[in-house]
């Protein structure tokens, strides 16, 4: 299912013993734009240290109780390597964490989870913590700090990030929910990070490579209803764009010699 970032601010989150604490901010990298952790607000537990969760221990989404699942207890999280609430996320952190949990490293590899093309369920994958391929280098980024920066199209400015839509299958993010409301009262609508040609960190701002005119065409984002296949389709069309479903099922389907 598809959900605004966010809407899942404020969960609670459920180990496998207990309540740990709620979400706080969501970190995704700034390549496949994927989140790679969860942090926790874990009030009075674990103090001075930021509880990150990685997709790889992320059960169901309530959304009717604004609960998270995590399969993990916390004996485990509290076990796990810590990293200072004033420190960045470091690549020698990630390699501590992934190597305590056993899980593969998503920069190993040409895909967003680095050998494999979706993200695979605790339960049904192997230990692997390295499985081979050329390392990228990851910047992480927060979805609350993004929030607020400038779109540009190819022709001029045209809006600001105002949310980002993930996929809690495969936690991309599928979308950049764009307010335009300084040139089009009362209309948002949606850019995939695939449409995004580059983003200037240092002056927050996001480039991508679609006229003005086309955004303002586009379909516009149904804020009040569940995002629907047909309405991505449409989406999609509009841009004349291939849908992230198709190269992803192709991808996870098997080749034949």
């Amino acid at each position: 299912m598809l959900y605004k970032a966010k809407t899942l601010l404020g969960h609670t989150l459920h180990s496998l013993d207990g309540e740990l604490g709620k979400v706080k901010d969501l970190y995704f990298d700034d390549r496949h734009w994927a989140i790679r952790y969860l942090v926790a607000d874990t009030g009075d537990w674990l103090t001075g240290r930021q509880v990150l969760i990685s997709p790889y221990a992320l059960g169901s989404v309530n959304e009717k109780d604004h609960k998270i699942r995590i399969d993990l207890t916390k004996k485990q999280i509290e076990g796990s390597p810590a990293v200072s609430t004033d420190q960045p996320v470091s690549r020698q952190f990630e390699r501590s964490y992934y190597t305590y949990y056993g899980w593969p490293a998503y920069w190993t590899g040409s895909y967003a989870w680095g050998a494999i093309p979706t993200l695979i369920p605790l339960s049904e994958k192997a230990s692997a913590f390295n499985p081979g391929g050329k390392e990228w280098d990851a910047h992480l980024r927060s979805t609350s700090a993004v929030a607020g920066y400038n779109i540009h199209a190819s022709d001029g400015e045209i809006g600001h990030v105002e949310d980002f839509v993930i996929d809690d299958q495969t936690w991309a993010i599928r979308y950049l929910v764009v307010n335009t409301r300084n040139w089009w009262p009362g209309k948002k609508v949606l850019i995939s990070p695939q449409w995004i040609e580059r983003v200037s960190w240092d002056v927050s701002k996001v480039f991508v490579n679609l006229t003005r005119d086309a955004i303002k065409q586009s379909p516009e984002y149904p804020e009040s209803s569940l995002l629907t296949r047909d309405y991505e389709t449409r989406l999609h069309g509009h841009y004349n764009r291939e849908g992230y479903w198709i190269a992803e099922s192709a991808a996870k389907a098997p080749s034949h010699q």
